[in-house]
C-alpha cells in the first residue's frame, strides 16, 4: 500500500531536474541545447495552446468595472456559484443548485476541502496508483491513512475493483477516481464508471470525482462526468478552468456536491463546509466576476482546436515511442494531457532506474520528462503531450539519441537473458 513517490512531489522532482540543467550552462549563461520540458501539466507554456479572447475579455471588463475589488464570500459569488451549477447541469440527468458548488483557488484546493472534510480518527482513503501526488500529500496533513489500488494497463487503466474491495473497511470514507485520466491519458467508459459507483454503494463510501480534465477526451470514448450516478452513490466533484480555458494560472476551481439523494443537505454538514470555506482564501473577486460569461459565452470551437491539437500532439508522441525501443506504451492516449509509459532498464547499460533515466537525460539532452516514481509507478515516465508539435518532434529525436547512447549491445542483452 505504500506509494514510491511518498516523498516526492511533482514540482519538486521537475525543479531539481531544470537545477541539473541549470549546472551545465556556459559562461554566458546559455544551455548547449534549448531545454524542452514534456514533464509539467501546463500548456501555457507552449504558443499553441492559448485561452479564449472570451476569457480574457471578460477577465478585463470585470476589473475594470471597479466592482469587484472587495472581498466575495468565502463560498464564492453568488452568480459564479449559479454559473458553475449551470455548466455542470448540462451534462447531467438531474440539475444541480448554487447552493451545490463552492468556488476554490483551482483544484488543489478543492482536493484538499475534500479530504478534510471527510477526515476523522482511523479514517482511510483510497487512491489510485498511478495517480496524482497532491491527494497523498493533503491526505497525511489530515492524518488520513491511504491505501493504493492498481490501475490496470492492460486493461486501459480502469480501476482494479476487486482490489477496491480487498482493501476497503468500514473506516474507508471515498475513493478518488480522476477521469480523464492524469496520468495516464485514459478516458473511462460509462460502464465502467457505473461498475465505479455500484462497488462504492456497497462498500458504503463515496466517490470524489477529479474531473480537472473533463470534457478533454479526444478519443472514441466520450467523457462522463461521475455526477451522472450520483443517484447511486454520493460524489463530490473537483474541476476548475485550469485546463479546458487554458487558464491554470488564474486559480478558479469547484468543489461541488453532486448528490440529487441529498446527501450533502444535512444542515451539519453544510454549515461545516461554510465555516471550513471561513478559513480560506478563494480566487481573486475579479477573476470569480468572469467566470458566467466565460461558461456561457466561450465558442464550442474553441474546445474542438483544443481537442485537436492535444490529439494531434498525442498521435506525435505514440508514434515516436514505437521506434524507441526501451519506452513503451500500450494505448494511444484518449484524453488529459499526459500519459504513461513503461521503461525497459534491461535494454540499457548504465541506467539503474527512472529517476536516474530523467536526470541523465536532462543533463545529456535537456529533455524533461517526470520520473514515474513521482506518481506512484517506478521505472514508468509521464510524458505531457501538450506542447508544440516540432517541440515534441524535437524532444523525441533527442530521447533517441540517447537511448542510442546508452543501449546495451546486441551481445550485453544475450548474457543478460
Amino acid at each position: 500500500m505504500e506509494n514510491g513517490g511518498s516523498t516526492i512531489t511533482i514540482k519538486g522532482i521537475l525543479s531539481l531536474l531544470m537545477e541539473s540543467i541549470s549546472e551545465l550552462e556556459d559562461k554566458d549563461g546559455r544551455c548547449a541545447k534549448r531545454v524542452i520540458s514534456l514533464g509539467m501539466g501546463d500548456p501555457t507554456l507552449y504558443s499553441c495552446f492559448r485561452t479564449t479572447q472570451v476569457s480574457l475579455q471578460a477577465v478585463s471588463d470585470s476589473l475594470l468595472s471597479n466592482k469587484f475589488h472587495g472581498y466575495a464570500p468565502t463560498v464564492g459569488l453568488p452568480q459564479t456559484r449559479r454559473a458553475i451549477a449551470e455548466y455542470l447541469s448540462r451534462d447531467l440527468p438531474y440539475k444541480l443548485s448554487q447552493d451545490d458548488v463552492f468556488i476554490t483557488s483551482g483544484c488543489t484546493q478543492a482536493i484538499d476541502v475534500a479530504l478534510a472534510m471527510l477526515a476523522r480518527p482511523r479514517a482511510n482513503i483510497l487512491l489510485p496508483r498511478p495517480g496524482f501526488p497532491i491527494y497523498e500529500l493533503c491526505a497525511k496533513f489530515r492524518n488520513l491513512e491511504v491505501r493504493y489500488f492498481d490501475l490496470l494497463p492492460e486493461n486501459e487503466w480502469e480501476i482494479d475493483l476487486d482490489a477496491v474491495e480487498s482493501l476497503a473497511d468500514e473506516n474507508t470514507v471515498a475513493l478518488v477516481v480522476i477521469n480523464p485520466g492524469n496520468p495516464c491519458g485514459n478516458v473511462y467508459s460509462y460502464s465502467h464508471l457505473m461498475k465505479v459507483a455500484e462497488t462504492a454503494k456497497k462498500l458504503g463510501f463515496l466517490v470524489i470525482a477529479d474531473e480537472v480534465y473533463g470534457h478533454l477526451a479526444f478519443g472514441s470514448t466520450p467523457f462522463v462526468p461521475m455526477g451522472v450516478f450520483g443517484s447511486i452513490v454520493p460524489v463530490l466533484t473537483l474541476g476548475s478552468l485550469s485546463k479546458r480555458w487554458i487558464v491554470p494560472g488564474w486559480r478558479l476551481g469547484w468543489f461541488v456536491t453532486t448528490d440529487p439523494s441529498g446527501s450533502f443537505k444535512e444542515p451539519k454538514i453544510i454549515e461545516r463546509f461554510k465555516k471550513y470555506f471561513d478559513i480560506l482564501g478563494g480566487p481573486a473577486t475579479f477573476i470569480q466576476a468572469a467566470v458566467p460569461t466565460i461558461l456561457e459565452q466561450t465558442d464550442e470551437s474553441f474546445f474542438k482546436k483544443t481537442l485537436n491539437s492535444l490529439k494531434n500532439s498525442s498521435d506525435i508522441c505514440y508514434d515516436w515511442i514505437n521506434e524507441i525501443p526501451c519506452i513503451d506504451s500500450s494505448h494511444r492516449p484518449e484524453g488529459s494531457m499526459a500519459m504513461m509509459v513503461k521503461l525497459n532498464l534491461s535494454l540499457l547499460e548504465d541506467i539503474s532506474d527512472d529517476i536516474d533515466f530523467c536526470f541523465k537525460l536532462a543533463r545529456e539532452e535537456s529533455v524533461i520528462l517526470l520520473p514515474g516514481t513521482a506518481v506512484g509507478l517506478k521505472n514508468w515516465l509521464r510524458i505531457t503531450f501538450a506542447a508544440d508539435a516540432s517541440s515534441i518532434e524535437e524532444a523525441f529525436k533527442r530521447i533517441k539519441c540517447f537511448y542510442l547512447r546508452h543501449a546495451k549491445t546486441q551481445s550485453q542483452q544475450i548474457v543478460d537473458l
